[in-house]
């Protein structure tokens, strides 16, 4: 195959939390390949043409830390998403990524904190030429919120890790200067996380990210809306066997996911599908399915008015690979928040909305367009930091 070019950039450095799930294992197996066959992996990146500022396939590193005491290399044979013909010779690599213990749950949330912030230290000692970037890859956890008016010692005193078990880490990644990408669908932006954030000036972006079934979802209805197609009901269906959809079988831990599933579509939209009806027509459900792995399967059938207001519909079967589509977007975002951190800019990111269900900051893109011009946009400012 023909070689991808290479560059002398900064090696990139992924710390990831939950590093042993299913997406982070592969994102560890993908930063272990490129640089032996950059030809399976950059081409798949939407940052392989931009971001010229780290150049377009340069080293990446990866460390994090998780509660299993099983190996990596153990982790990636239980989740089943590679074969071992393609990490099998990345073994040895792989035994050598620096993963640490989760802190103990039972211990408070500035314990917590301290902690992941000296390992954070201790990983950045590794490769001090690194630019580190925090990637919550954390299971859903209860959709639980904060008050707004909480200040810094209240939440030290006050919250509940056990409720906001990502809270540590992306606290001690901002006061370790480590921009934050959270990827899953907990909710950690916070106004007190925020206003941390700028302080210390440190980017953040999320929430929960965008891989497959929603993405086709924002597609086909910014289509609809350019062409004044009114939809009527729109119901996906997602089957998945690996442990994330175990997880989601508990309705609490669901909720925050389903949350975001369906809210964007009116967003999107600018009308709530269903409103005749006095309901919302708009139905997401996620249903455990064992023999599936990690082989998702997504149906949507989507309903919609045209001219005279007559009835039409469209229907996709979506057979894709959970982790396979979520684990580029992971690395991504961090070559992003990395080359946005070199541009001075801190807080939310709103301009990264392309990469999640409910995107943070103040007025992010909703549409495919509005999402595809603001990283234009936000290419360009990367650029001009040489």
């Amino acid at each position: 195959m023909k070689s991808i070019e290479r560059s002398n950039s900064r090696p990139l450095m992924i710390l990831i939390a939950g590093a042993k799930g299913a997406v982070a294992s592969t994102v560890a197996v993908a930063a272990s390949v490129i640089n032996d066959c950059p030809e399976l992996i950059v081409p798949y990146l939407t940052t392989a043409n931009n971001l010229s500022t780290l150049g377009t396939s340069g080293t990446i590193l990866t460390a994090g830390w998780d509660s299993q005491n099983s190996t990596l290399v153990d982790a990636i044979c239980h989740h089943g998403v590679l074969s071992p013909q393609i990490w099998k010779p990345y073994e040895a690599q792989l035994l050598q990524i620096p993963i640490r213990p989760a802190p103990d749950k039972s211990s408070g949330l500035k314990t917590q904190v301290e902690k992941i912030s000296k390992d954070i230290s201790h990983f950045k000692s590794l490769n001090p030429d690194a630019l580190p970037v925090m990637v919550n890859l954390l299971p859903a956890a209860l959709n639980t919120f904060l008050d707004d008016t909480i200040e810094l010692p209240d939440l030290y005193d006050n919250v509940d890790t056990e409720k906001f078990p990502d809270l540590a880490y992306v606290l001690a990644a901002i006061f370790s200067g480590v921009p934050v990408v959270n990827f899953t669908p907990n909710s950690v932006e916070f106004p007190v996380i925020c206003r941390e954030a700028e302080k210390r000036g440190v980017p953040i972006c999320g929430r929960d990210g965008k891989t497959g079934q929603t993405y086709l979802k924002v597609v086909m209805a910014s289509a609809l809306k350019a062409r004044s197609l009114k939809v009527d009901g729109w119901y996906s269906l997602n089957i998945l066997g690996n442990d994330d959809g175990k997880n989601l079988m508990n309705p609490g831990c669901a909720s925050g996911k389903l949350a975001n599933k369906t809210e964007l579509l009116d967003d999107i939209l600018g009308y709530a599908v269903g409103e005749k009806y006095g309901t919302s027509t708009h139905k997401v459900v996620i249903d455990y399915y064992p023999p599936r792995g990690d082989a998702k399967e997504a149906w949507d059938v989507i309903d919609f008015n045209g001219l005279f207001g007559l009835p039409m519909s469209i229907r996709i079967n979506f057979l894709c690979r959970d982790s396979i589509l979520a684990a580029p977007l992971a690395i991504d975002l961090a070559r992003w928040m990395a080359a946005i951190g070199l541009t001075g800019r801190s807080g939310l990111i709103p301009e990264l909305g392309f990469y999640f269900k409910k995107p943070m900051g103040i007025n992010p893109p909703l549409t495919f367009e509005q999402q595809i011009r603001a990283l234009q946009k936000l290419e360009n400012e990367c650029r001009q930091v040489q």
